[in-house]
């Protein structure tokens, strides 16, 4: 089973991801992103290489995909958070994105999971 990450991992990892176009999902202790990618193609193929490596983690994200626009919501079931897998999946898919534009109005700052573990 993971585990939460740590107020101390949560203020060393999340604002990087933050930078990055990760946000905070209202309500819950997880992060999402949105990408949009120039075609259907180009963002189904960033799916499947994304799931490859979800696959390795074994750990899943929640997604949809509407044409070019792929929406991932990221946090671990098992320790109702994030957790380290969640980190190490969202720097992956971040890599395999490539250049795809991030639509950044979607969630609040991950600043604000940095002292989620606190409230628990």
């Amino acid at each position: 089973m993971a585990n939460l990450l740590t107020e101390a991992e949560r203020t060393a990892d999340l604002p990087a991801l933050g930078d990055t176009g990760w946000a905070a999902v209202d309500g819950r202790d997880a992060i999402r992103k949105i990408w949009k990618f120039r075609s259907f193609s180009e963002a189904w193929g960033f799916m499947s290489r994304a799931a490859l490596q979800a696959e390795k983690l074994n750990h899943h994200p929640e997604w949809t995909n509407i044409y070019n626009v792929v929406d991932v919501t990221l946090t671990t079931h098992d320790c109702e958070g994030l957790s380290a897998l969640d980190v190490t999946l969202a720097r992956r898919m971040d890599k395999i994105a490539g250049d795809a534009e991030v639509q950044r109005d979607h969630g609040e700052p991950v600043a604000c999971l940095c002292q989620i573990h606190a409230r628990r």
